[in-house]
């Protein structure tokens, strides 16, 4: 019997992963600075373009560090469509349209985020309480970004404020062939229509000694900006322990219930670039609020090059509860976050989970229905060879 329900439970194992297995998948094309012809790089800094095709449909991810660093993301319904830049238009960062998508009748949809600004302040009373006591705001326009990093499918971009004087805040954007997951905590499931920014600041020298931070996205959308965020409940914390909870700042047509983009966290950061449980951190969010496009545009050398006149709507991501430890104890944070189309990726129990559940509850039944058997058969048995006298 032992022996039958290990078979058993490997094969539903095999089974539920088969199942739960995606074909689906894009082809990638990674370029840095489509279109620039000299060997020097672009003053200001850089345009990344990751295209990643389908059979139908293009998704074009734009990661540029002119201004504020800024992820545009374009959905077509054409497996050929492509990016142009007019460079010197692009560079003064004057006037939009200086970077398009052809054919224009392709878009589907597009959505930016933009990093705008590293808020700090002095905790003082352990509230983690934002409103009061805040340091002048980094303006992440104002950094000195460095070129962009390619591995692979991922880029890295650092970046230093003028004001400080050691410390960087570094950007990582990794773009998706199929769906998957993510290596490290939080490990976030994502989809091949989806990427991800893992943000983290090292070494950035506080200004108090109860120093928090808060972080500032600014979402820029056309017809259906992201205007407000759902907060998902599980009751499964088995890839980030402790957490149930995810936060889906998604974009939807009036009166529709269809998403068309979104941004996904789950409210926890990390003190230690190696993330172990001891070391998470809770975060929260303030709600979306609606921002000024020209002033995004004004800020983001890549917004103001597609399209400045957008509705824009902008939150606050704050790092600690009270209670936690502050950012002085290791002067480190990192914060993971999924930009994609459609709708969000959504937790469910792993295969392995699965089956240890459909094993547990299912080997009880299995046995009591096998002990029934037995018991049945033995009292057949047992009444069959039962000898009586004859009567007389």
């Amino acid at each position: 019997m032992a022996a039958v329900l290990r078979s058993g439970f490997w094969a539903l194992v095999v089974l539920v992963s088969t199942s739960s297995q995606s074909s689906f998948e894009r082809q990638l094309s990674v370029q840095l600075n489509p279109g620039w012809t000299t060997t020097s790089p672009p003053p200001g800094g850089d345009l990344l373009h990751v295209r990643a095709f389908g059979d139908n449909d293009t998704l074009h991810y734009l990661f540029c560090s002119q201004g504020a660093p800024t992820l545009l993301l374009i959905h077509t319904n054409s497996s050929s469509s492509t990016v142009q830049v007019d460079w010197p238009l692009f560079l003064a960062r004057n006037t939009s349209g200086s970077l398009k998508v052809e054919p224009e009748s392709s878009i589907l949809h597009s959505t930016a985020v933009v990093f705008s600004r590293l808020l700090e302040y002095d905790d003082v009373n352990d509230t983690a309480d934002p409103t009061s006591d805040l340091f002048p705001p980094y303006e992440l326009q104002n950094f000195t970004w460095s070129r962009l990093n390619l591995t692979g499918d991922s880029a890295r971009l650092c970046g230093a404020a003028s004001s400080s004087s050691s410390g960087v805040l570094c950007l990582q954007l990794s773009v998706f062939k199929t769906d998957g997951r993510g290596q490290t905590w939080p490990r976030l499931l994502h989809t091949a229509n989806s990427s991800q920014l893992e943000v983290w600041i090292d070494g950035l020298l506080p200004r108090a000694t109860r120093s928090r931070f808060l972080l500032e996205l600014q979402a820029v959308g056309g017809a259906y900006p992201l205007s407000r965020v759902e907060v998902h409940r599980s009751i499964d914390d088995e890839y980030t322990p402790s957490i149930f909870k995810a936060s889906h700042w998604v974009s939807a047509a009036n009166g529709s219930s269809d998403v068309r983009s979104f941004v996904q966290w789950k409210p926890v950061a990390y003190r230690r670039s190696d993330p172990a449980l001891e070391e998470a951190t809770p975060c929260s969010h303030s709600e979306p609020r609606w921002q000024s496009g020209e002033t995004t545009a004004a800020a983001s050398g890549l917004v103001q090059a597609f399209d400045s006149d957008l509705d824009t709507f902008g939150l606050n991501v704050s790092f600690g509860l009270a209670g936690e430890p502050f950012y002085n104890s290791t002067k480190f944070l990192s914060w993971t976050v999924l930009v994609g189309v459609g709708s969000p990726p959504v937790d469910s129990f792993s295969p392995l989970v699965v089956a240890i559940m459909a094993v547990g509850l299912g080997t009880p039944v299995v046995l009591l229905l096998l002990g029934g058997l037995w018991v049945c058969l033995s009292k057949k048995a047992a009444d069959s060879t039962t000898a009586y006298e004859p009567i007389n």
